[in-house]
């Protein structure tokens, strides 16, 4: 009866004991992984950045914060923005950062996620708005790196780093697209235009080229008119044109005018 009454009050004292450590043994020990870190807080005051692995906390006086330090990507909602040349468009952009500093990223703002996500939405709003339309069509990547460089100097106190900004979408007016395709097509249509008559230019070039050479060596001009003759011949014609050289009425002509004084 002694020995079972000792083995009673042993497991009366090892079952509280059992529970107690269930309760307690969450909440002194945390596993971070590589990409996490712990932000340790005891009673209130900030003790620092942990981990990864395995950390050791004091129940109910130790408070951890845990940070994730890999890329997070964020939308930025569409805006309407007003160019600098008074066209209003709408757009939108992603944002890519990650935190390189969890002490800060917890201390020094309430909601990282939020206010990076805020500072991207009036920051876009602020460059576009300075810049004009054709620059925005075609120096994204100019813009895109204004824009990273002014959000990132931003949420530096913060500790957050941001990597990149890119410029999804630009949406035009539907009258901004009809004008800006006729601008196209009149651009196309001068084009066209201009190496027309550099052809045309080219080929009168090489025909005056061609008549002081001919000029120079009548022998040409009968060599020509004679493959010129070889040609018309050996089409399937029923009509042949002869030219006749002028210098054959030359008389006549010289008889038939006034007289010579």
């Amino acid at each position: 009866m002694p020995l079972l009454e000792g083995l009673v009050k042993i497991v009366g004292w090892v079952i509280p004991l059992v529970v107690l450590a269930i309760i307690i043994l969450p909440q002194a020990i945390r596993i971070l992984r590589e990409y996490e870190r712990g932000v340790i807080f005891r009673l209130g005051k900030l003790l620092g950045a942990k981990g990864p692995g395995l950390i050791f906390l004091i129940p109910i006086v130790d408070r951890m914060v845990r940070m994730d330090l890999r890329v997070v990507t964020i939308n930025v909602e569409r805006q309407e923005v007003m160019t600098r040349d008074n066209v209003p468009v709408t757009v939108d952009a992603v944002v890519y950062f990650r935190v390189v500093d969890p002490q800060a990223a917890v201390v020094k703002v309430e909601n990282f996620l939020k206010a990076t996500s805020l500072i991207a939405q009036t920051t876009l709003r602020s460059v576009l708005g300075q810049a004009p339309l054709d620059d925005l069509l075609s120096q994204r990547e100019t813009i895109n790196q204004t824009l990273q460089e002014i959000i990132d100097k931003q949420t530096e106190p913060w500790g957050v780093k941001v990597t990149a900004v890119e410029v999804k979408d630009v949406v035009l007016p539907d009258t901004m697209k009809r004008a800006m395709a006729k601008q196209a097509e009149a651009e196309r249509e001068r084009r066209a235009k201009v190496v027309n008559a550099e052809g045309e230019f080219q080929a009168a070039e090489k025909m005056v080229q061609a008549a002081a050479m001919m000029s120079k060596e009548p022998i040409a001009l009968q060599l020509r008119f004679l493959q010129t003759m070889r040609e018309i011949s050996s089409e399937h014609n029923t009509t042949t044109f002869l030219p006749v050289p002028i210098d054959l009425f030359t008389p006549f002509i010289n008889k038939g005018g006034p007289p010579k004084p």
